[in-house]
This record gives structure tokens, sequence and C-alpha cells, in this order.
């Protein structure tokens, strides 16, 4: 295994700036950029989290040699576009859900990762809740104690959601 790092692109800082503190604690990762299209924003988040390299434009960030890998958090219409382009670009991609809203998108996004060779990953994000973070440290810390049995559930009720869900 290599002890290079993979420079990761958080895009979308909303929810997106949620798995900054992640990226920023793990061994293998290098929290290498933002990009946000609301420069307050953008320069908001980058100060907080102490990142440099940021980006308003997409279309800027994909043609960064140094970036790996892009973790999309934008608006689920782009979710599908912007998994192409970086895909296309040579990057890896971790999408928020849904991946896309159309199977022809879906079919598509398939498409470009085989071609591209790089990996693609549809993040159900609700495993890297505060919930779960937390009840993992408490695991591994020893303080939650000796573990006999466990159940959980995520219940994830879709009424009045767009149908595409």
């Amino acid at each position: 295994m290599s002890d290079r790092k993979v420079n990761i692109a958080i895009v979308g800082l909303g929810f997106g700036a949620e798995f900054i503190p992640i990226y920023q604690r793990h061994p293998n990762a290098n929290m290498y950029a933002i990009c946000q299209r609301t420069k307050e924003k953008l320069d908001q988040v980058g100060d907080q989290w102490k990142i440099e390299k940021r980006y308003a434009s997409f279309e800027d960030l994909l043609k960064d040699k140094n970036v790996d890998a892009v973790h999309i958090n934008s608006p689920i219409h782009l979710h599908a576009q912007q998994s192409i382009a970086a895909l296309k670009a040579g990057k890896h991609v971790a999408s928020t859900v849904p991946a896309c809203t159309t199977l022809a998108e879906a079919k598509q996004i398939v498409k470009a990762a085989e071609k591209s060779g790089k990996n693609y990953m549809m993040m159900e994000t609700v495993v890297y809740s505060r919930e779960f973070l937390y009840v993992r440290e408490l695991r591994d810390t020893g303080r939650l104690g000796r573990i006999q049995f466990m159940r959980g559930s995520h219940l994830q009720n879709t009424d009045g959601w767009p149908s595409y869900w």
C-alpha cells in the first residue's frame, strides 16, 4: 500500500461541509480543495477549516491535476452530470444520494465509470452521521462495553418526495 494520500475535493458546502473533518482525520486522505458557487460560503468554510485550495467553478476544479477524487454534494439535479464530468476528467467520484434522477443518467454514470477506470460510489451518507461516529467512538474506546447484541434501523419516509426517489 502506498503512503501517498488521496487528494479530495468536496463540491457543495451545505451538507458537504460536514465531511471536511472526516477527510481531515482520515490517514489516507488529504482534504485538498473545496468548491462552491457562492464566494461568501466558499471563503467562510475554507477559512473555518483552513482549506487553501478553493474553486467557485466546478469546471476549474476538474482541470486541477492534483485532485484525485471528487465528493459531490451539490443540488440533486447536478449529481449525474457532475459525476460523469468528473469521471471523464479522470477523477474518482463519490456522490450523495440520489446518484441521478433517470435510468438514462444511471446508465451514463456506469458507462463513464467503466470507460474511465475510476471508482464511482453512491454514498448513503447516513452511515457517516454524527450519531454513527459517536457510537463507533464509544465502541472503539471500550466505553460502550462488550457488545452482545446489536440491531439498527434507519427509517426514511419518502411521502411527498419527488417520484425519482
